[in-house]
């Protein structure tokens, strides 16, 4: 498949037409949540790259350097930071998703999210998810905070979520749906807050949190692989490291009451059955079992 070729229609899901998910490493990608949910989804719907952008004019090699490697043959291989945009199909819905992956640019950020747009008008993209991860004073225990946002009336309508009400410092996925939005291109931002103690990548829970919203976001399952194990055996990890300082522990402790007392109205009719609807979800995707955590419909989330 190429930008170019005439495409088929697609059907609408919660969000309408092909739509466009993407994830930068670097500052918007605390323990490089965001890039590794997009790493799933490559795998795990055999996405196609499509198009690859030129790094030279966007990158500062000192900063974000190319890798040397040795393929299995003794081949000596040079490989630069390059953003790749790849499509992949959806299995029950036939719905287009195209997937962009790469690290944030140096330089000349206004031409290449342009070129992004462009490619993606060429795949006729319908609407642009911002996948992001930051650092914030939540405790590794408890389920990982994921807030979406969009500027969009309709998209507000059809996903439940509020405009952003925040005010600061920008990262390039903020200034591609910038541009996406000033095209008329519908935009949401999807962002998990990763505890800051345990902030060096890789962070499997927060990526995990983020793959269950845009699960919720896209409307059809989305195959987790071992990710819900490697989340189980990352929290145990920093239990662990947590009941070795004393310090760290009572710091654990006032975070868990601070979220607990926070989430204690969630604990509801709506929220059980919307853990309900995920696991029906989950039910129809090929080869699951029905829930993460074996048989049956998985347990209200605390």
């Amino acid at each position: 498949m190429s930008a170019g070729e005439s495409l088929p229609e697609v059907p609408d899901g919660p969000l309408p037409g092909a739509v466009l998910l993407a994830a930068f490493e670097g500052w918007n990608d605390a323990g490089s949540a965001a890039s590794q949910a997009l790493e799933v989804l490559a795998e795990g719907w055999d996405a196609e790259v499509v198009h690859e952008i030129d790094p030279q004019d966007f990158h500062d090699f000192q900063v974000n350097r190319p890798q040397m490697t040795t393929e299995p043959g003794g081949q000596r291989v040079l490989a630069w930071p390059t953003t790749t945009i790849s499509v992949a199909q959806l299995p029950l819905s036939g719905q287009r998703i195209v997937l962009v992956q790469g690290i944030e640019p140096s330089f000349r950020w206004t031409d290449f999210c342009e070129e992004i747009l462009t490619i993606a008008h060429g795949l006729d993209v319908r609407s642009v998810v911002a996948v992001g991860a930051l650092l914030a004073d939540v405790p590794h225990s408890r389920p990982i905070p994921v807030h979406a946002t969009s500027d969009d009336p309709e998209l507000q309508d059809r996903l439940d979520v509020e405009s952003s009400q925040y005010e600061g410092p920008a990262g390039i996925v903020a200034v591609l749906t910038h541009l996406a939005a000033e095209r008329q291109t519908p935009t949401l931002n999807v962002w998990a807050a990763v505890p800051h103690y345990v902030a060096q990548p890789p962070s499997p829970k927060a990526t995990l949190a983020l793959l269950e919203r845009l699960e919720e976001v896209i409307g059809e399952p989305i195959p987790f692989g071992d990710l819900a194990e490697d989340a189980r055996a990352w929290q145990s990890g920093v239990d662990e490291l947590a009941g070795q300082d004393p310090d760290v522990a009572e710091y654990i402790q006032q975070l868990e009451e601070v979220k607990d007392t926070a989430d204690l109205p969630e604990a509801s009719g709506e929220a059980i059955a919307q853990e309900f609807e995920r696991y029906l979800r989950r039910r129809d995707l090929p080869g699951s079992d029905g829930g993460k955590d074996g048989g049956g419909p998985p347990r209200p989330r605390r």
